[in-house]
């Protein structure tokens, strides 16, 4: 805008001076001339700036090059530091190894050197003892003939004599003898299972027996009972109709005891009645709703329970009826020990067991979970709750091993793979370890006479006392008519006579006690 500016100015000042088209022209190409002028003196004003600027980014450019050079150089020296840190550390490893593997081979040597010396020693002491037995030999067939020459007798004759004299006490002392050798015998043969069991037992953590038929449903005051009973005992009748299980409102205070052998409906029952006296309407209709909202919670949480179970195993893939039948194990009890909690414990002895014998641990865990899912069955078929238990697993498309464990866990089905005797033994393990179970009074007092009867039936014996709860028996037995080693093989056949003939948890020790006592008066 500036150049053109100047350009009219200039135009108007010549152009009044020139005549016609040629001072019009002068005129033109003065400006022109200008321009030119003006535009070269610009450009080379520009073209020098750019050059001081360009100079300034590229010396800026090398500096900041510079910097990343010494900067990749330093971090460069470090690693190349830390490498030689490193390499430097393994030589002193593989030079210690190397010293130690030379002193082992040396003290390999050592050893082979001295063991060639023993067997040398023992070579020569084989020969010396071969020598003397040959002695022997011909010393003890002269005192046979002498022997024979001094009784009158034969070999034949003396040895009958000899086997009739020493008959009794041959047959107590090898008594003796046998329990030793067995004793030792099974020390030995089942050392590696016992360490395997007992290693089991101690990772897997015990539970306690637990109560399976009341429930206390606790409430803040006794008023509240009148509520719950209603009008003419309406809504406690209604109450009992929807959930299917008893309800007992006694002189107890500040307490409801719901009764029921069906641990699923005494628990609908407790969280119906919270909802209910948390919400104070109580009546009939009311009461129908809770309960059917509750049921289905119960069932919401059963299948949680199962699918959290199935997490924690690390059990896959597992159809989702199971998953159900898994979580209501735990409102179901055995012989007082809560069923989801043994099954948990059987799948972990189950995977210990087989990683130990090399066995597929995730099957194992599988059968030992699943094994007593035909305790909660929907309906209740005439079927032991093993052989159920195998047809609801291959209902839902399990594994034929995985069925086999479950089916013949109590020998009702014929077993045809490994994993059915490790899910039957860890079955055994966790119910019958003290504190698994409740036994029922009259079984057990009845298991206990029947031990003390079992013993009292031998001669000589005086009196029998079953200790520890069934776990000891000791027996009493006449001085006069029993000697030391024959209580010692009244034991042995006591011991292999329960063994035989009675069915108890763990093991049961006998104890023979046989006493002499002698008694005089100072008068």
């Amino acid at each position: 805008m500036g150049l053109l500016m100047i350009t009219g100015m200039i135009s108007l000042l010549i152009g009044p001076l020139a005549f016609g088209v040629v001072g019009l022209l002068l005129g033109v190409g003065i400006t022109y001339f200008i321009i030119k002028v003006l535009l070269k003196v610009k450009s080379d004003k520009i073209i020098k700036e750019a050059r001081a600027e360009a100079e300034v980014i590229k010396k800026d450019k090398i500096l900041q090059a510079k910097e990343k050079f010494l900067q990749l150089k330093s971090e460069h020296e470090k690693m190349i530091n830390e490498r030689t840190t490193k390499l430097v550390l393994s030589e002193n490893k593989f030079k210690q190894r190397e010293s130690a593997l030379s002193q082992k081979i040396e003290e390999n040597r050592r050893k082979k050197v001295e063991l060639d010396t023993i067997r040398e020693n023992l070579g020569t002491q084989l020969d010396v003892l071969e020598r003397k037995k040959e002695e022997l030999n011909k010393v003890h067939k002269q005192k046979v003939e002498q022997l024979e020459a001094i009784s009158g007798l034969s070999p034949q004759e003396a040895k009958q004599e000899l086997i009739n004299s020493m008959k009794d006490e041959a047959k107590t002392e090898a008594m003796s003898y046998v329990n030793e050798i067995m004793d030792e015998a099974k020390m030995t043969a089942t050392k590696e299972a016992k360490r395997i069991v007992l290693q089991t037992i101690q990772r897997v953590a015990a539970e306690t027996a637990i109560e399976n038929s009341v429930t206390v449903f606790h409430i803040e005051s006794d008023e509240i009972k009148g509520r719950i009973i209603g009008r003419e005992g309406r809504n406690i009748r209604a109450l009992e109709a929807a959930t299917g299980v008893e309800i007992i409102v006694d002189d107890t205070p500040e307490a409801i005891v719901l009764s029921a052998f069906d641990a699923v409906r005494r628990e609908i029952a407790r969280l119906s009645l919270h909802h209910l006296v948390t919400d104070g309407r109580i009546h009939p209709a009311r009461i129908e709703e809770i309960v059917n909202k509750t049921k289905k919670q119960v069932e919401e949480e059963i299948m949680e329970i199962g699918k959290r179970t199935a997490i924690d195993l690390g059990i896959h893939g597992m159809h989702p009826e199971l998953i159900r039948l898994v979580g209501k194990m735990k409102y179901r009890s055995s012989y007082g020990q809560n069923l989801l909690q043994h099954s948990r414990e059987v799948a972990n002895l189950c995977a210990i067991m087989a990683s130990e014998i090399g066995l597929n641990t995730t099957m194992a865990k599988r059968a030992g979970l699943l094994h007593d899912i035909g305790k909660v069955p929907d309906d209740e078929p005439e079927l032991p709750h093993a052989v159920l238990g195998m047809k609801l697993a291959e209902k839902f498309k399990e594994k034929p091993e995985v069925c086999n464990a479950i089916g013949s866990h109590h020998d009702e089905v014929e077993m045809t793979s490994l994993i059915s005797p490790i899910v039957q033994v860890c079955d055994a393990i966790s119910g019958a370890r003290p504190g698994a179970r409740r036994e029922i009074v009259e079984a057990y007092i009845k298991r206990l006479k029947g031990l003390e009867s079992l013993a009292l039936s031998y001669p000589g014996v005086l009196k029998t006392y079953a200790i520890q709860a069934g776990r000891e028996l000791r027996v009493i037995v006449g001085s006069e008519k029993v000697s030391d080693e024959e209580a010692q093989l009244l034991s042995f056949d006591i011991a292999k006579k329960i063994q035989d003939e009675m069915t108890y948890p763990g093991q049961v020790k006998i104890t023979v006690i046989r006493e002499t006592r002698a008694v005089n008066y100072a008068k």
